[in-house]
């Protein structure tokens, strides 16, 4: 990691989660200079990251035990990329996945670390929900009211709080199933099913919790002049031991995206998002206004920001 540029309050780099994804999204970033962080990610993990990025199809891809560390490996080698711009961000935000991206480029975990919590982490998920069978809905459109209507409900739980309009649920299929004939009594004026692999941040989540804790025990921490705002909390945090909790807190608790949004300071007035991009921006866009957001799809795109 790049520590001696200076850091720039006026910028954020936002990482994104594992359903930014699509197949064939590093072929473009294949010829970075930062690409052999992808072998390391590989090494790390005992999972062939490049094959991933560059062959596997939309289908396969998605998977949750394959998604969570190809995304993790792009946007690092994003993140590098922008390191080499001189642009260094002292604010860093990630989206559930996204956040051990974050701790990384921020230098609290190390890359072999974080790619081994990743491999852990998604395999465990992946098994999780096999052995309870569930999913993820979207609601947009409702207010506050609407919002408040979501709690309490049977079999299903708010799981990622993506602006004051968007709202994502994981429960089983009945849940389900119950909120996306009954949405419109909610109050919401859309409810749209996800292609994802399980019921992320949710109690169903619960049968990953013990392999994902032993491999936040094994992992090394550093220190960090950066400021990365926490999911579960829409706080900043430094320590191991928050982290640590943090971390195993948002397998089963929902990400307060929305207000680790709010939580950055007026002082930021730029976005850039790590690669696969474009998912956050348009997230980040509706809950405060910024001067400028940039998702770069190629190593180009980064080393042509002007701010």
């Amino acid at each position: 990691m790049t520590h001696s540029l200076p850091l720039r309050d006026d910028l954020v780099a936002l990482f994104p989660g594992q359903g930014s994804l699509v197949g064939g999204a590093g072929l473009p970033w294949r010829d970075s200079a930062h690409w052999s962080l992808v072998d390391r990610i590989s090494d790390a993990a005992d999972i062939d990251v490049a094959q991933l990025l560059l062959e596997a199809s939309d289908e396969d891809v998605v998977r949750t035990d394959r998604a969570q560390i190809a995304t993790f490996a792009l946007s690092l080698v994003g993140y590098h990329e922008l390191l080499d711009r001189g642009l260094r961000p002292r604010y860093l935000l990630g989206h559930s996945l996204g956040e051990f991206s974050a701790l990384v480029a921020s230098g609290l975990l190390s890359v072999d670390d974080g790619a081994r919590l990743i491999a852990v982490r998604g395999a465990a998920m992946a098994q999780a929900a096999e052995e309870i069978e569930g999913s993820m809905i979207a609601v947009m459109g409702g207010d506050e009211e609407a919002r408040d209507n979501l709690y309490g409900l049977t079999d299903a739980w708010v799981a990622n709080i993506n602006g004051t309009g968007q709202i994502v649920l994981s429960g089983t299929r009945g849940g389900l199933d119950y909120v996306l004939a009954s949405h419109r009594e909610l109050g919401w004026r859309r409810a749209t099913p996800l292609a994802v692999g399980g019921a992320f941040h949710s109690p169903l989540m619960a049968g990953a919790q013990h392999l994902l804790d032993a491999a936040l025990a094994s992992a090394r921490w550093g220190e960090t002049d950066h400021v990365v705002i926490a999911n579960v909390d829409a706080r900043a945090h430094s320590s191991a031991e928050e982290w640590r909790e943090l971390l195993s807190r948002q397998l089963t608790s929902p990400v307060q995206f929305l207000d680790a949004t709010l939580a950055l300071p007026e002082t930021v007035r730029w976005t850039v998002e790590m690669p696969p991009a474009g998912v956050l921006t348009g997230l980040t866009k509706r809950i405060r206004d910024f001067e400028r957001q940039i998702s770069p799809l190629t190593p180009l795109e980064i080393q042509e920001i002007l701010l």
